[in-house]
């Protein structure tokens, strides 16, 4: 047998588990909120174009309108002014798109504190237990932030003083993007940044250093607890917009049961 072949085998015996990391996308999808005077994006909606009916008796289908970072989403690196230049998501290699991919949980402390950042002593402790982080592969962030995607306002978790999500420290930005493997890192939160990353110095770190260094970010994930921390392949499938800053992802993960 080929590889694939024993792969779709392994598939259709349940040795491998196909794992659906992707939230559901509807006009109830959570989106993000900037500050005035910031633009933001539309939201996700569903038109109607026609129902088996007098506008197209024998089908249905709809038009669909969105921002390019709605629900799950893929950043190509062009998203941010320290990539300008770089790759749209039309332009990234597509051997890129498929990778190992590792699990990183802390969930339990991002519930004790929605502004908990992830530090490199952190990942050096990881590393320990789990082995290195994979050549070319996904860091993959778990908060438990998945639970509050059927909401809003508990999705943002805002107040007066701004969002309160969870999020990587500046040092572990620098350090994602400089010194480890991964080709890019995925979250459960709205963005790849904490919420609190607008007054971080630089602002938004993860966003400037990992697209800066020509890296990718996957946001709104789902369903990371049921991942193992090591030996899952992530398939990722943004659409190719061509000249597009990102795009709204399937994403997947393929588990050795």
């Amino acid at each position: 047998m080929t590889v694939l072949s024993t792969l779709l085998a392994a598939v259709a015996r349940g040795d491998v588990e196909v794992v659906d990391l992707t939230a559901p996308l509807s006009e109830r999808t959570p989106v993000i909120q900037l500050p005035p005077p910031f633009a933001n994006t539309a939201g996700f909606s569903l038109t109607e174009i026609s129902r088996y009916d007098d506008r197209g008796p024998g089908w249905y289908w709809n038009d669909i309108s969105t921002g390019e970072h709605v629900g799950t989403h893929f950043d190509a690196p062009v998203h941010w002014i320290t990539g300008r230049g770089g790759l749209d998501v039309a332009q990234v290699p597509p051997a890129q798109l498929i990778g190992p991919a590792v699990v990183v949980d802390r969930s339990a402390e991002c519930a004790r504190d929605p502004d908990f950042l992830l530090e490199v002593p952190d990942l050096q402790d990881w590393q320990r237990e789990h082995g290195p982080l994979p050549q070319d592969g996904w860091l993959l962030y778990r908060t438990g932030w998945d639970a509050r995607a059927h909401d809003q306002r508990a999705f943002l978790n805002t107040d007066e003083t701004g969002p309160h999500t969870p999020g990587v420290s500046v040092e572990c930005a620098r350090w994602l993007a400089e010194e480890s493997p991964v080709v890019g890192i995925g979250v459960e939160t709205v963005g790849t940044d904490a919420g609190a990353a607008h007054g971080f110095d630089p602002p938004f770190p993860c966003h400037a250093a990992m697209l800066g260094a020509g890296r990718y970010g996957l946001t709104q994930l789902a369903n990371l607890a049921r991942l193992p921390p090591t030996g899952a392949v992530l398939v990722v499938a943004p659409l190719p917009i061509v000249g597009g800053s990102g795009s709204p992802a399937r994403v997947l993960a393929l588990v050795q049961r």
